[in-house]
């Protein structure tokens, strides 16, 4: 039960902390009035997509945005081997603040899009596959 709660308080703040970003950090939605309805049908302008979401399934990006903002040493949240953040309880996302930004899902991907992927990240393609397993649109070797 606690962990529910904890999980429901961090995605209240991560909300409040988008709402902060744009109408005072970044002060691009200065105006903004928005009820409860308005909010969950994102009739803010810019978006917060997290990896993992369908906006952006390759959660390895998770390792990219740690080591830019140090959040292990930092904020104390770490990702365990499966890029889970450590404590269960936390959240993270990319901040997009133009007006005409919309969230997005990436549909199925073919296997000459991920041997493509798998290049420019370097990875070994059944590790690109691992991670993209959720999107793949044949059956893996």
């Amino acid at each position: 039960m606690s962990q529910a709660l904890a999980d429901r308080f961090v995605e209240a703040f991560a909300e409040y902390l988008h709402k902060v970003i744009r109408t005072e950090m970044w002060g691009y939605a200065n105006n903004e009035e928005l009820n409860e309805a308005d909010l969950l049908k994102i009739k803010y302008d810019g978006i917060r997509p997290a990896p993992g979401y369908p906006s952006q399934p390759d959660h390895t990006e998770k390792t990219t945005m740690w080591n830019l903002i140090k959040a292990k040493e930092l904020a104390g949240i770490s990702l365990s081997d499966s890029l889970s953040m450590m404590p269960a309880a936390s959240v993270s996302a990319l901040v997009f603040a133009h007006p005409d930004s919309k969230y997005f899902a990436v549909g199925q991907v073919g296997k000459d899009q991920v041997e493509s992927y798998a290049e420019r990240k370097k990875f070994e393609l059944p590790v690109a596959e691992r991670w993209l397993s959720p999107i793949l649109n044949y059956e893996r070797d």
